[in-house]
Order: structure tokens, then sequence, then C-alpha cells
């Protein structure tokens, strides 16, 4: 069973998971980071900048998610901009070590296998952070997606166009495709970390941890890692069944043990 963290607030859960990252960059200062875009992660960004503030991070790494494919990559709302200005230019990082799947329609066809190579070139990544849709989709990996899924290109569902609409004039500029790590891709990496926030995200973070693993809730797979962290407040807690075995475990769990 994954390890499941209650805190008050989306701050406290930024908090919590920035110390964590900042321990890992103290110990390897090439670190690999699996980057999430969204506002879920945001609490996370927000911390680091005042925890790695002095810290050399010119060596950090890090892997984005996902990428529309077919947008130009200088669009506010490409994931390569978005990552660049909530995390690269934040926290100080290497733009050069960030790396973002290339969404390119004239190179799209290979582009999933150079961006397993490039993370395989890495070493692999040693923290991933996740946020969880309301339907339980992680990355683009949306209900259906295989367990074992590698980056790949997918078809957006029109809910996820119409939810990301709001980012853009209209429903017509969402694209219709998307560059996204698989499942698999997600599993390899050595430590994953999965916040949610908000009564919105109660029934997606109680199926993913305590409900069947199925593709139908591609969340599930995180059943599956060896050390998965879902870190939440009270309200996207509220549907867990085992919620004061959680409270009750991380409150007696030696300090030296992290997240």
């Amino acid at each position: 069973m994954a390890e499941v963290v209650i805190v008050e607030s989306p701050e406290a859960a930024g908090a919590l998971v920035a110390t964590e990252i900042v321990e890992l960059i103290d110990s390897r200062s090439d670190a690999v980071l699996g980057l999430a875009t969204g506002s879920t992660p945001l609490p996370v960004y927000q911390a680091l900048r005042a925890k790695l503030a002095g810290r050399d991070v010119s060596q950090v790494r890090g892997f984005a998610l996902d990428e529309y494919v077919g947008i130009d990559p200088s669009h506010p709302e490409s994931y390569r901009s978005v990552i660049t200005r909530e995390v690269v230019e934040p926290l100080g990082l290497d733009p050069e070590r960030i790396h973002v799947p290339n969404g390119a329609e004239a190179t799209i066809q290979h582009a999933g296998e150079d961006y397993e190579a490039a993370i395989e070139a890495a070493g692999g990544v040693d923290l991933q952070i996740l946020g969880i849709g309301t339907d339980g989709h992680i990355g683009f990996n949306e209900p259906g997606s295989s367990f074992a899924s590698r980056t790949r290109v997918k078809t957006l569902t029109e809910q996820t166009r119409e939810d990301n609409a709001r980012f853009f004039d209209s429903i017509d500029d969402v694209p219709m495709h998307c560059i996204t790590q698989g499942l698999g891709t997600i599993l390899r990496a050595r430590h994953l970390v999965l916040l949610a926030f908000g009564e919105g995200k109660a029934d997606a973070v109680a199926a993913a941890v305590e409900g069947p693993l199925t593709a139908l809730l591609p969340g599930s797979a995180i059943q599956l890692h060896p050390h998965a962290t879902i870190v939440v407040d009270e309200a996207a807690a509220s549907r867990l069944q085992l919620a004061d075995y959680y409270r009750y475990t991380f409150a007696n769990k030696p300090a030296w043990q992290g997240i």
C-alpha cells in the first residue's frame, strides 16, 4: 500500500514535499526530477523557492510529464512555457537540463521513443511529482490507458479539451493530441509523490489508493509502485476508509525515513 500523508493545507503539503526534494538534491547534486504542471504542484514549487535559496542547483535535471502536439513551444500554454515560467526560472534551474516531450508534428512519430531514451540516458527519474484528475487520470493517461504504456501520442478526450479550454481563447484552440509519459514510464521513477487537494479529488484519491487496480482509473497504478507517497489535504482525504490509520502511522513514523 502507498503511504498516505494527510496534511491541513496545500501549503503544508508543499513544504513537506519540498523538504524531501531538497534532501534529495543535497544527497545528489544532479538529481532527476519528474515535473508535473497544473495548479496542484504549485505549492511544492513555491516552497522550493525559499528552501533552495543559496544552494547550487546548476546540475539538477528534470523531465516534464507531457506536452501538446502541434503547439508552438513559445505559446504561453505550451507545457514548455509553463515549466519554464513556474519551475525553471523561479528555482534558477538550467533550462538546458529540463526536458519536455517534443510535440513538433514533423518528428512526432518517434518523439515518444526519443523521450524514453533521454530518460534512460539520465539514469531514470529519482522523484516524480504527480497530480490526479477527477476521473483518475495522471499525466495525459486517460481512463483505459495501459499500465505498461510508455511515452506516446494520445488523443485528448472532449472532456479534457473542454477542461483545458479556459487556458485558451476557445476550445477550438486546444490541441487534439498530446504526447505523454505512459503509466509504465511513470512507474519506473524511483519515488512517486502524488498530490491532491479539495473535496473534488476525494473520490479519485480513494479509488486510486484503496480501490481495485483497474485501467479505468489510471491513478490506481500507484498501487504497483514500491515507493509511492500520497499527500492530500483533509478535504481530498474525506473518502478514505483508513484515514485514521494513515494519520496514526505518519505521526509515529521515524523522522529519518522522510516520506
